[in-house]
């Protein structure tokens, strides 16, 4: 683990993300004390909403009277 101070991590800032690109992380101090550390991203993707996801099994409701929800609105209109 590299650790440097704010102002050198300001002037060699492209240098530490590459070495963040080959595995390594970064521990950037201000006034001795950490305030931030550069990993690289995790493999894993985060899942998606779940209101993005597809419905498998859609709700199919049976009306007793084997109407659908469409003919019920046309009815209604």
């Amino acid at each position: 683990m590299q650790t440097i101070s704010v102002t050198e991590f300001r002037a060699r800032a492209a240098e530490m993300v590459e070495l963040v690109q080959n595995g390594e992380t970064v521990r950037i101090l201000r006034h001795g004390k950490p305030v931030a550390e550069l990993v690289a991203p995790s493999v894993e993707r985060a899942q998606p909403p779940r209101w993005k996801t597809p419905i498998e099994h859609p709700l199919i409701i049976q009306r007793p009277d084997g109407k659908s929800g469409a003919q019920l609105i046309i009815e209604g209109r």
